[in-house]
């Protein structure tokens, strides 16, 4: 269930055509799978998305290195230079349900300790960086340890979708383990070896034993904050 200490960058965005097969994968059993706000967003196609440059959300149109651009761009007040307002608020919430869908349709990859593509397997950061990088152009660090101490602290209570969970699996001192939240105590993660990419709940006694805290990349916290 931990990840691996060194992670190599994330590979080209062709890979993700191999992930295709998983973008109508059936709800996990016992889990509603899309929380109530994601299901009114449009539905499209992340191989698609990527490839073509052609999601519907405000991030997502644009090419890759582009959107690392736009969210600088909103943390500064946007293109116009003007202070940010409701357009930024629109903005972290294209964010989250870019993060959010790529997320949910890459549910079935198998884990792989290491891995960090969808065309081999992901393991827990892998799935992470990989969900970060190809949804908003964002690169995080390259294991879950290293994620935990350059997020932002979320109470449980504030955690919105695409802020990052995490959790203590091997004792009780390092951060083992990371996953992206979705809504109402569920996120979404690579878990452990026999497994693949899933939807599971804070609430589980496994989880709920082991959680460390919440936190959130610096830069969706700054497009959140001037929003």
């Amino acid at each position: 269930m931990a990840d691996t200490a060194e992670l190599t960058p994330v590979q080209p965005v062709s890979h993700l055509l191999q992930a295709n097969a998983f973008a109508a994968t059936a709800t996990p059993t016992g889990v509603d799978a899309t929380p109530a706000w994601l299901s009114q967003a449009p539905v499209f196609n992340p191989a698609q998305m990527l490839v073509q440059s052609a999601q519907p959300t405000y991030f997502g149109s644009l090419a890759a290195g582009d959107r690392s651009v736009a969210v600088v761009d909103a943390v500064a007040g946007g293109s116009s230079g003007q202070v940010p307002g409701k357009a930024d608020a629109e903005n972290v919430t294209d964010l989250r349900k870019a993060l959010i869908t790529l997320a949910m349709n890459l549910r079935d990859i198998r884990y792989v300790r290491g891995g960090r593509d969808p065309s081999t397997g992901f393991d827990c950061s892998g799935f992470v960086r990989y969900v970060f990088a190809h949804a908003i152009g964002l690169q995080l660090p390259t294991n879950s340890a290293s994620q935990f101490l350059a997020g932002l602290k979320v109470n449980r209570a504030d955690m919105k979708p695409g802020d990052l969970v995490f959790f203590r699996t091997h004792g009780k001192r390092n951060i083992s383990h990371v996953g992206i939240y979705i809504s109402e105590g569920r996120f979404i993660h690579s878990p452990a070896t026999g497994k693949s990419v899933e939807i599971s709940s804070l609430n589980d006694a496994y989880w709920a034993k082991r959680f460390a805290g919440a936190k959130r990349p610096e830069a969706i916290a700054q497009v959140a904050r001037n929003g």
